[in-house]
């Protein structure tokens, strides 16, 4: 008997040896991967830096020495906030009109987006793989090779110089149908069996069963598309016409014309302009991570 438990103590002495060994070998590994996701960071935060410092400086000053991460604080100053913050100008108007478009065109995206993919992965019916084809098709297809034919047809609905020419076009939006679809093959047809011996509704499984587990990758479709509709500008200045319907894009585009450049509002605007998405994706970055790992693998 204590053979037995002296030879069982050596066995998970020599297993923790082994594990502690191993661990060991594996820490120059993680150095090294830390060390080389430090590098890419610091990489990628030198531009929003960049562009932070020169906020501070004279736009005309800084376009025709180029852009640097210098601090002289004797060449350095608010002037340029001041001017966004107490002088009139439609950076505000522009910034609001983002925010309302936005909001509205990526709710109708993971709205629309959702139930189309749902029927995808959830019901068995015909032509269904075709129009899944065609679903893949049309992200394959550049959006410059649509821009006219939606421009045609946004016009002869009398949709032009509205919001709604710019949203209608891209509520069902494909790349979030297949993302969707793809989240959703991996979620068992026999919870949606369960809820219908439950007695519940289409809709009630949908939005009582589904909805709640789809919560990640609604995160992840919300900050990717809310990337790009608040950054999108091609689309909505050939919408637009009204001055004061102009989304932030737009805008600070208007600030450069060949009759004078506000290069001190447009620095600070094009600063001001990153900061919703940055704190957008840090306040559901874990949401985000989840979303996309978890709609990258089926099953």
């Amino acid at each position: 008997m204590q053979s037995n438990i002296s030879l069982n103590s050596r066995k998970r002495t020599k297993n923790n040896t082994q594990n502690v060994a191993g661990q060991g070998k594996n820490i120059p590994t993680k150095v090294m991967i830390f060390a080389l996701f430090a590098v890419i960071a610091v990489i990628l935060i030198i531009p929003f830096y960049t562009l932070f410092i020169s906020t501070f400086k004279d736009g005309a000053v800084v376009v025709a020495n180029g852009m640097d991460a210098s601090i002289d604080m004797a060449k350095m100053s608010l002037k340029n906030y001041v001017i966004l913050f107490t002088e009139k100008n439609s950076f505000f108007t522009w910034f609001f009109n983002s925010l309302f478009l936005t909001i509205g065109q990526v709710a109708l995206q993971l709205f629309v987006s959702a139930f189309v993919a749902y029927g995808f992965a959830m019901y068995d019916f015909k032509g269904k793989n075709f129009l899944f084809v065609c679903v893949l098709f049309v992200m394959m297809v550049p959006f410059e090779i649509l821009m006219l034919p939606l421009y045609s047809q946004v016009s002869n609905m009398h949709l032009t110089n509205s919001y709604a020419g710019i949203i209608l076009p891209s509520i069902a939006q494909a790349s979030t149908i297949f993302f969707f679809r793809q989240y959703l093959s991996g979620i068992p047809k026999d919870l949606v069996e369960a809820g219908r011996i439950d007695g519940a509704s289409e809709y009630g499984i949908f939005f009582r069963l589904i909805l709640p587990i789809m919560k990640p990758s609604f995160a992840a479709m919300a900050i990717l598309n809310a990337m790009g509709s608040w950054n999108n500008l091609l689309w909505p200045m050939l919408v637009l016409k009204d001055a004061t319907k102009f989304t932030l894009p737009i805008g600070l585009n208007t600030l450069m014309t060949p009759y004078g450049n506000n290069f001190n509002l447009l620095f600070v605007g094009s600063f001001l302009s990153i900061l919703p998405i940055f704190i957008l994706f840090m306040c559901f970055q874990k949401y985000f991570v989840d979303g996309m790992t978890a709609g990258a693998v089926k099953g």
